[in-house]
């Protein structure tokens, strides 16, 4: 079957139109394939290259049954959209056969009864695959935490993570090692390290397992300057209201220490400048948490009360990046002697939490996010105590967020 992908007679030619050419390498062979732009890349993997290894569950990139190697990097087929594919080298299950890390996963997997159905057993072994790749050692805790993004409804998981523990600790006793230094990046689709103008990256520094939860500390991450060129890929505007002058509260903004004491989850790293921060914020979007660490511009107008923060970042292991920028500007409001602030958001999000920060989840977990930040402005241009370093809380988040949902829903009703 995969000596037939290079050509697909019928499939590839005679290009309907709003249809686009698919250059891809599909396990190491190189594929023309025509397609939608809107179509899911685990959709143009199965009805397009007949490569049905590639299951497809909720379609919601929750289940985990779809995932595949994208530049090397595990990624849901079913939320990759298969126009930003072009260039980039995919590796499904079919493609896994002669790899030894996935032929001792399917033996162990095998020998501690680690499927049943089967059906999540496809992106389970790719992600499976990852975990022995990377981790220095057979950690329970970790490995559970690894595989929390594929679920399966026979097991229990106990036959699967005795399987995936079992592979790690053969292979470290053989003197295999976990993967490090400069490794492959998802970044943007096709940038696969090794080729001209690739940036390398640094993974974790392994933690041992009878850390502390709290000690799992990566090393420094690289710190990267906003491109000039950047333009952001989502955007929004979110505003709150503060029962002081807009001249305090513009003032309050040019203290960068403390709005990062009233921002959820940031932290400085050094002593701001004037124009120019850098520090990192703590991000949680579904089963998938990072530190972004990274350098911000600002800029002050106090002409028109005004100003503005562009900054990038990456997480401790490179592995997810964000570029974005903050405008703010504050205006009277309605009442005397009160302020509106205004903020436009625009970012760009790339790497495994890409898969889950979906635009409508980002708006509402800001809108969150801008109530605390403006809850705690106001507690310091009152005079209160400082607030307390201000942490997220995903669950708190999630809470908020399902009580405005149904609170939306009933209006309708």
């Amino acid at each position: 079957m995969n000596a037939a992908l290079a050509e697909i007679p019928g499939r590839t030619s005679g290009r309907t139109p709003g249809n686009m050419a698919l250059a891809l390498t599909v396990n190491g062979r190189p594929v023309r394939v025509e397609a939608e732009p809107r179509s899911h890349l685990g959709d143009v993997l199965r009805e397009r290259l007949d490569l049905t290894g590639t299951h497809l569950g909720c379609e919601h990139g929750v289940c985990g049954a779809c995932t595949v190697l994208l530049d090397g990097e595990p990624a849901r087929a079913c939320l990759t959209f298969a126009g930003a594919c072009s260039g980039a080298a995919v590796t499904t299950v079919e493609g896994l056969d002669g790899d030894p890390v996935a032929a001792e996963l399917r033996a162990a997997f095998n020998r501690e009864h680690a499927l049943q159905c089967g059906y999540c057993t496809p992106g389970m072994l790719v992600a499976a695959r990852d975990l022995v790749l990377r981790l220095p050692e057979a950690d329970e805790r970790r490995i559970r935490v690894g595989l929390s993004g594929n679920l399966c409804r026979c097991t229990g998981y106990a036959g699967i993570v005795r399987a995936v523990m079992g592979v790690i600790a053969e292979r470290r006793a053989r003197g295999i090692g976990p993967e490090s230094g400069a490794e492959r990046a998802l970044g943007p689709v096709g940038a696969r390290l090794g080729e001209a103008g690739a940036t390398p990256v640094t993974r974790p520094t392994p933690v041992p397992a009878t850390a502390p939860a709290a000690a799992t500390v990566a090393a420094p991450a690289r710190v990267t300057d906003l491109d000039a060129a950047f333009t952001p890929t989502h955007s929004f505007t979110q505003t709150f209201d503060l029962a002081h002058p807009p001249e305090a509260v513009f003032a309050l903004f040019g203290d960068i220490d403390a709005v990062a004491a009233c921002l959820p989850g940031a932290v400085l790293t050094g002593r701001p400048a004037p124009d120019a921060v850098e520090g990192g914020l703590q991000v949680r979007i579904g089963p998938i948490g990072a530190t972004f660490r990274g350098r911000a511009r600002i800029a002050h107008d106090p002409a028109t009360l005004s100003g503005a923060v562009r900054g990038a970042g990456a997480d401790a292991g490179g592995r997810s990046a964000t570029e974005g920028q903050i405008r703010y500007r504050v205006e009277p409001g309605e009442a005397p002697g009160t302020a509106r602030v205004l903020l436009d958001v625009g970012y760009t999000l790339t790497g495994p939490l890409a898969q889950f920060g979906r635009p409508g989840l980002v708006r509402d977990l800001a809108g969150r996010i801008t109530a605390d930040l403006a809850r705690n402005l106001d507690a310091r241009l009152s005079g209160a105590a400082a607030p307390a370093p201000a942490g997220l809380n995903p669950l708190r988040l999630l809470a908020d967020l399902v009580r405005a949902r149904l609170a939306a829903w009933r209006g309708r009703a």
